[in-house]
């Protein structure tokens, strides 16, 4: 236990450039905190003392703000930076050298049963938000950017990015793979828009009519809201006839002749 105590201690001393000594580590670092609970709770787990195990682990976390199932396997030498928000679920096997930063998950994708965690190789860096979700292996010296949604396997040295996350870099290098060239959300709206078109034809076939949207059917106004919209556009109507130059000089000379006609009554 100490040992592996050591191991996360000179991690964030090798990863964080803000800590000044070991002894300023072991005192106010969470991730350390979290994790030294979790060797704790781990042994209580396999025991078989489960409930006292989730009782340390949820203990722990009201204390660092990083959740992680006492059942999870991670080894000495792990840094977690801050930490808020981490989450680390029950098959989750994480190895030495890993840096995980705020708001990680390593979580499952629904209700499976048996390894529905991912297990993190050596050297991988997990950027801040980053969701990693699924029974799968993140290769060795991987990195996961900021906010990306892991949903397979990550290849050794690959950078991946984005949601879902796909690889942008192997080794640093660019690959040429076919995942670059397809974007799969543009793939399914051309999809889509290729069946509406051919049913469109078909449907103009059946009943002579040619199906156009306006502008009223793509963008629907609220029935409450029509009628003051009209009144307001009325009134703008009437605000920019006035500001005409002529219709403001007509009404001027119309205004006067009635104050002359006005005075002659009086006389």
């Amino acid at each position: 236990m100490f040992k592996r105590l050591r191991a996360d201690i000179n991690a964030a001393k090798r990863n964080d450039p803000a800590a000044r000594n070991k002894f300023e580590i072991w005192l106010t670092y969470s991730g350390v905190h979290a994790l030294s609970w979790h060797r704790f709770a781990n042994r209580l787990y396999k025991m078989h003392l489960k409930l006292l195990a989730r009782m340390v682990s949820q203990f722990a976390k009201f204390l660092t703000g990083i959740e992680i199932h006492p059942a999870a396997k991670i080894e000495g030498g792990v840094f977690i930076d801050h930490g808020m928000g981490v989450v680390i679920g029950e098959t989750a096997e994480v190895a030495s050298g890993v840096v995980i930063y705020q708001g990680v998950t390593l979580g499952g994708t629904g209700k499976e049963k048996g390894k529905r965690h991912p297990t993190i190789e050596k050297d991988v860096i997990i950027s801040a938000g980053a969701k990693v979700l699924g029974g799968f292996t993140v290769g060795e010296g991987a990195k996961i950017g900021a906010g990306a949604v892991v949903l397979k396997e990550v290849p050794p040295h690959a950078t991946v990015v984005g949601v879902p996350a796909r690889v942008v870099r192997i080794k640093g290098e660019k690959p040429d793979l076919q995942q670059e060239k397809v974007d799969p959300n543009a793939e399914e709206i051309r999809y889509l828009k290729c069946r509406i078109s051919k049913m469109e034809a078909a449907l103009e076939k059946l009943t002579g009519e040619k199906f156009e949207c306006i502008k009223e059917e793509l963008f629907p106004v609220a029935p409450e809201l029509e009628e003051e919209w009209k009144e307001e556009l009325k009134e703008e109507l009437k605000r920019e006839s006035l500001e005409d130059p002529v219709e403001a000089e007509s009404a001027a000379a119309g205004n006067l002749s009635a104050e002359e006609s006005g005075e002659e009554k009086e006389q």
